[in-house]
């Protein structure tokens, strides 16, 4: 239990394998900063082992183990932190090694305060699979207690416990970030401004929603993957809009009764490239002190560094019209219901009159798609509305000819200044129908008023982004997905700025009353947890029944 090093005499069971351990004290506390590492040795055959309860004792320092048996030769190497954390462990493949005896080394995951360990504390013989009984001196051979060194030369240096990073990151700046890469990857060269995300959920929702086309994700959670990918919570039917994803940790395993691929599966299929065990932290950081940056993923070690920070500087997001190439191309309409279990008008307070049934209603209304998100037409419906959804570039006497109760324009990637003919049509509708815009539909009737927009430093990406009412005084709590806004100095008088970020202060939401005009920068239909800005809908089928007048303040 103490620093120095000496060996126990008393022997371990392990659990679900059944050999012996000898512990000895090594490292102090500063060396136990890794999750535990499993190897075994044998002569190739697999062995299971199940999760054990009690543990193998409490040394403060960093400690060895060592386990062995008679018969096939196994050796059992483990280290754990501080606290002998070993617990959780799965079936475990053992491969051949060296002289016939060794087999690989299995990284093992823990939590870092989890008491499971190597098995129940048993004197006396046992067994190892039922290959004989331990009469065997201990395995000499033991895995470094340095974080990612390698074993001894007795370890097979082709078989170890961890993936080896076989990609990297490297932004325009020239920093890089290794890791190793999943989903597509034949392409071994992929471009696109990376932006960090701080939602603790929902990556499936992140994966599909058009406004991240022509953008890598950074996930700050760092379990990925966990839930898998399933067909109820796609944001949009064409699929994957990220041009790749950046995560801590890939998990491995997937555990949802709605599950019906991999992430890894999903991203192969739709073309996307992702790559794990980046520090998500430090690439965090860099992105919030330095702003968004273009980066690429490679897997081609051919390549220099340079070249593709190179790559990168020569690429950038401003002045990129990407609306064109994720709206539809004909008009349609939504016939979609929304589940009953997504229904939750009484939640958020909304009376009987303004709160719909999922069935087509009176109220007509054309949708702008700029890249809209199923769940923002799933909204709409469930409020009663009957939606045609038209192209971006749509002529507006087109829409006018339809003689809706309303017009939406949606959320959508890219910068809103590149989009002059959305801009056009904004102009020329507002004013004569009720107006309600989202995200990019916002910066886009924020144009149409006469105000300007520009680039956030990193973009407002996650679903904790608290905003301030300044009609109710109300605080929302709301999930947001942009990089530019609009800059509230150059809008006329006539247009109220009803909403503002907490957290840099920028326009989060718009009125105008001469107009009946209501915009919402972020997304109200999200709903990340609270459904605060859920009311907005209601707000706008207001708009459209009763017709001026009702945008001023409710308290």
């Amino acid at each position: 239990r103490g620093h120095e090093t000496r060996e126990r005499e008393t022997p371990k069971r392990v659990s679900g394998i059944g050999a012996w351990a000898h512990v000895t004290a090594g490292q102090g506390p500063a060396e136990a900063t890794r999750s535990a590492l499993v190897a075994a040795w044998t002569d190739g055959r697999t062995l299971a082992a199940q999760p054990s309860r009690s543990r193998i004792g409490r040394p403060r320092a960093l400690h060895r183990s060592v386990v062995w048996c008679e018969g096939i030769r196994t050796g059992f190497v483990s280290e754990g932190l501080g606290g002998w954390h070993a617990g959780a462990m799965s079936a475990m493949r053992v491969l051949p090694m060296a002289e016939g005896r060794c087999g690989a080394a299995v990284a093992l995951g823990v939590a870092p305060n989890a008491r499971a360990g190597l098995g129940p504390r048993r004197r006396g013989r046992g067994t190892c699979g039922g290959a004989g009984r331990i009469s065997h001196p201990p395995c000499p051979i033991l895995v470094s207690g340095r974080r990612g060194a390698s074993s001894s030369s007795h370890a097979c240096a082709a078989s170890k416990p961890w993936r080896e990073n076989d990609a990297r990151l490297v932004l325009e700046n020239g920093a890089v970030f290794p890791g190793y890469s999943f989903g597509h990857t034949s392409s071994e060269v992929y471009l696109a401004e990376v932006v960090f995300n701080t939602s603790l959920t929902g990556y499936q929702e992140i994966l599909t929603d058009p406004s991240y086309h022509g953008q890598m994700v950074c996930f700050t959670q760092p379990h990925i993957g966990n839930v898998g990918i399933n067909e109820g919570d796609m944001e949009c039917e064409k699929g994957c809009h990220l041009r790749g994803v950046v995560c801590r940790h890939l998990s491995e395993t997937v555990s949802n009764y709605r599950s019906v691929e991999t992430l890894d599966e999903y991203l192969k299929r739709q073309e996307v490239v992702g790559i794990a065990g980046v520090d998500t932290r430090q690439l965090t950081r860099q992105l919030r002190d330095t702003g968004s940056l273009v980066g690429v993923v490679c897997t081609d070690a051919s390549k220099t560094d340079a070249e593709l920070a190179e790559m990168a500087s020569s690429w950038s997001i401003l002045g990129k019209d990407l609306l064109k190439e994720v709206t539809c191309k004909e008009p349609y309409q939504w016939r979609d219901e929304t589940e009953e279990e997504w229904e939750f008008q009484a939640i958020v307070g909304g009376g009987s009159d303004t709160v719909a049934t999922s069935k087509a209603g009176d109220l007509k209304v054309v949708a702008y798609d700029f890249g809209i998100k199923s769940n923002i037409l799933k909204r709409l419906s469930s409020r009663g509305c009957d939606v045609t959804v038209v192209p971006a570039d749509y002529p507006w006497e087109e829409v006018l000819k339809m003689e809706p109760d309303g017009v939406f324009f949606s959320n959508g990637p890219g910068d809103p200044s590149a989009a002059p003919y959305a801009v056009d049509n904004a102009k020329n509708i507002i004013g004569k129908l009720p107006c309600f815009g989202i995200c990019m539909g916002h910066q886009i009737l924020g144009q149409a008023f006469g105000g300007t927009t520009f680039k956030l430093k990193f973009g407002h990406h996650g679903g904790n982004h608290p905003i301030k009412n300044t009609l109710t005084d109300a605080i929302e709590i709301s999930a947001q997905n942009h990089n530019f806004a609009v800059d509230p100095a150059t809008l006329p008088d006539s247009v109220q700025v009803t909403h503002v970020n907490l957290n840099d202060g920028t326009v989060a939401g718009m009125v105008s009353k001469e107009l009946n005009v209501l915009t919402i920068q972020y997304h109200p239909e999200a709903s990340p947890g609270p459904h605060d800005a859920d009311v907005a809908f209601d707000q706008f089928v207001q708009m459209m029944k009763e017709g001026k007048g009702v945008l001023e303040p409710k308290i």
